[in-house]
């Protein structure tokens, strides 16, 4: 390769696997906002070696609350490994672990800025796609006992994404995530949740409902606040 030739961007790897089941915790635990004990699938932990991968989740993995988790078109979530360096130094928490924020794939590479709704992605056997932005709620703040956590995550935009299974197979860490497929470049993850939060945006409503792979859940809340703006 001649000098001056730049060298070709780093491939993104899968670089951990998580899977939990739905289980109690005790308030003595990790509380819920109320001070309660709750039920969650939030904790998850590493798999070694390959994993099948279905239309709906990971083997071993679950959720307890099927209404917000869970489901075709959020059979995974994924989270950018580059995230942990900044809030392992914000936090003062230096083994913060990969799964911290409930992810089934903890991703090198790429983040809200590089991955677009409705990329279509390989990994090992299985071939996905993004339909939307974790919105993320008050169990991040709950499971590590720091109350202001999860408005964090949306702040900073250090959400994660969701992903349907177009094709089942078996992954593994390591395996490369390949970009096969990108139909809309301009609704990056960081626009999507900018347009979702921004509720008077009826245009930008509009628009990102013309994205195909969207969810089936944004699509639906969006759909209600163009309807709204009818009357």
């Amino acid at each position: 390769m001649p000098a001056d030739t730049p060298a070709p961007p780093p491939v993104p790897l899968v670089l951990s696997i998580q899977v939990g089941m739905p289980r109690l915790v005790s308030a003595e635990e990790a509380p819920d906002p109320h001070g309660r004990s709750w039920r969650t699938g939030f904790f998850k932990t590493p798999v070694t070696g390959p994993v099948w991968l279905g239309r709906t989740n990971l083997a071993g993995d679950g959720q307890a609350d099927l209404k917000n988790h869970g489901g075709p078109d959020k059979a995974v979530l994924c989270y950018s490994a580059e995230h942990y360096p900044c809030w392992r130094a914000e936090l003062e928490m230096p083994d913060l672990p990969h799964g911290a924020f409930a992810e089934n794939f903890t991703v090198s590479v790429l983040d809200e800025e590089k991955v677009c709704l409705g990329d279509i992605y390989e990994v090992g056997e299985a071939l996905v796609q993004v339909t939307q932005p974790r919105q993320p709620c008050w169990e991040i703040s709950a499971r590590w006992r720091r109350p202001d956590l999860t408005e964090r995550v949306l702040k900073t935009g250090r959400t994660g994404w969701y992903l349907r299974v177009l094709r089942e197979g078996m992954v593994e860490a390591g395996v490369p995530m390949l970009l096969r497929e990108r139909p809309n470049p301009e609704w990056t993850v960081t626009r999507a949740t900018a347009t979702m939060r921004a509720s008077s945006n009826i245009e930008g409503a509009r628009a990102l409902l013309g994205v195909a792979a969207l969810s089936d859940a944004w699509r639906a809340t969006l759909a209600r606040r163009v309807q709204r703006a009818k009357k």
